[in-house]
């Protein structure tokens, strides 16, 4: 009898420990019900994935371990349109505040080391700024490719939020040309919108 108590507790307890492990409820992503349409367009596509290991919307260094380590849950969605234009939304949740941290960390030093890049003698040039206000931490980023010390067209303009366990992106690219703060309009009204919902599914006290 003894024996079958022991067995039972340990049941319970790792249920217990599922049912409270972070994770992300279908159709929680701001951008997941208009991925769901049945889009008939053959310009457009969205895509939806689940995988924790995705790799970070924000990787200057194009590293795929950039700010994997302690990843709990991940969803991001992916919108691309012709004829240059995608947009990604990325929500994760980590198992507790400090890989969540450290993760933030882990992209800051990664756009100080690769705040410039040079490809098939195109530049792109990263620029990230704080954001005040916006969850537990928040950067704006801007990638932009540069012909010499001439601004070209194409770049990517993103905002990275911490709040809790949590880390989301919101991220636009297409042709850009010279970073303006109007680029980041749409990002910062969808982040707002995250931040003030994320606190359902993550820790944040």
């Amino acid at each position: 009898m003894k024996k079958i108590i022991a067995l039972v507790c340990v049941a319970l307890v790792a249920g217990t420990a599922a049912a409270t492990a972070p994770a992300i409820p279908k159709g929680f992503l701001l951008y997941e019900k208009a991925a769901a349409k049945k889009d008939n367009d053959p310009e457009t596509n969205w895509k939806v994935g689940n995988s924790p290991k995705i790799r970070l919307a924000v990787n200057p260094c194009d590293r795929a371990d950039l700010g994997v380590t302690g990843r709990a849950a991940g969803r991001t969605v992916t919108f691309t349109g012709v004829p240059d234009f995608m947009k990604v939304e990325q929500v994760i949740l980590y198992g507790s505040q400090t890989a969540a941290r450290k993760a933030v960390i882990q992209v800051r030093g990664a756009l100080a080391a690769c705040r410039s890049r040079t490809d098939s003698g195109a530049g792109y040039r990263y620029v990230s700024t704080p954001v005040t206000g916006l969850g537990d931490e928040a950067l704006k980023v801007s990638g932009q490719v540069y012909y010499g010390g001439k601004v070209g067209v194409g770049g990517d303009r993103s905002v990275l939020v911490r709040k809790g366990n949590a880390v989301f992106v919101y991220l636009w690219a297409g042709e850009y040309s010279a970073p303006a703060g109007r680029d980041w309009a749409g990002q910062l009204r969808d982040a707002k919108a995250m931040t003030a919902k994320i606190c359902r599914v993550a820790t944040c006290e």
